[in-house]
């Protein structure tokens, strides 16, 4: 059951997926308060499945009404099925055959049904394109961050890029540490840290970039290892926000690293190289790809890959 209300939650844009383990005490749901935000966040074909329905449901609610009142001319006495489709045919201005409206009174629910449907289809051509024109974002996040010397500094890199054939123009790239922090008095507070990195904006974000942030003595990393990450239980969120030069509109896209994501001792593999004519070949299929490194006196760590995932071989 908590799946499938989870899965309809996706579908349907009623809920934010929230990092597994967080538990949500005392909030109500709000079905009829955002649904416009609800609807531009589902799912196409679930949005297109509401409009659909509410169509239907408008039409049944007509169709009961008609089938009491009556008053159409050739439609079966108490036939629901006859006051649907006259519904239907009165909603969507498709023109009267066999069934029209003898009474005064059918003609007035034939009035406020026009004006109904009026209302319906303004309302869905609106969210259609409301939707259709929202800009969306094809930012690829690797799913791992690695640490690795660089220059002989420990360095923490996560590698992005642009999945759409265009580039970001103006990339603004924030990578914000979350640790426990515990106070003098015994508060658990949960910090918020930005880390400097060595280039927080790109000018033109293409297919592949490598965000870094050199870990030195004033960076809330620096002395700590994999054990600390996990008792500090350290995270990463990565922010990207940038405008699309195709549709001249922002472009916004974030990604958040678990403590678990964070491997010592590897690097990225390559992805760019030579051709024999001069070219540069990008590999897209190595984006996110890892390569161990070797450890030392100052790094003592290297990535050991798992047995059934396949490695970037060192060049």
């Amino acid at each position: 059951m908590t799946r499938l209300k989870r899965w309809l939650g996706d579908a349907f844009g009623l809920t934010f997926r929230l990092p597994d383990g967080v538990v949500i005490v005392g909030d109500r749901p709000r079905l009829g308060t955002d649904l416009y935000h609800a609807f531009l966040r589902a799912r196409w074909w679930a949005s297109l499945l509401a409009i659909v329905i509410g169509f239907l449901l408008v039409n049944v609610a007509f169709a009961i009404v008609y089938s009491l009142v009556g008053g159409v001319e050739n439609m079966r006495e108490g036939s629901f099925v006859d006051a649907f489709f006259f519904s239907v045919h009165t909603m969507a201005t498709i023109g009267y055959g066999s069934m029209y409206p003898a009474t005064p009174l059918a003609n007035l629910l034939v009035v406020s049904e026009a004006i109904v449907g009026l209302l319906v289809t303004a309302m869905s051509t609106g969210l259609v394109f409301a939707k259709f024109s929202t800009p969306t974002s094809r930012i690829a996040f690797a799913p791992k961050v690695v640490i690795s010397p660089v220059d002989g500094v420990p360095t923490l890199a996560i590698r992005l890029g642009n999945e759409r054939g265009n580039f970001v123009v103006n990339a603004d790239i924030t990578v914000t540490l979350v640790r426990t922090v515990v106070t003098k008095e015994g508060q658990t507070l949960y910090q918020n840290v930005d880390l400097r990195l060595v280039r927080s904006r790109a000018p033109a974000l293409a297919r592949t970039w490598n965000v870094s942030h050199r870990i030195e003595a004033d960076s809330p990393l620096f002395g700590l290892g994999p054990k600390e990450l996990l008792e500090k239980e350290i995270e990463l969120t990565v922010s990207v926000a940038g405008t699309d030069e195709t549709t001249v509109q922002p472009v916004l896209a974030r990604h958040r690293y678990e403590t678990t994501d964070i491997l010592f001792g590897a690097r990225y593999g390559d992805v760019v190289r030579v051709l024999p004519d001069g070219r540069l070949e990008l590999d897209v299929r190595k984006l996110h790809d890892l390569v161990p490194t070797e450890p030392t006196d100052s790094f003592p760590y290297q990535y050991q890959p798992p047995k059934d995932s396949p490695s970037t071989p060192v060049e």
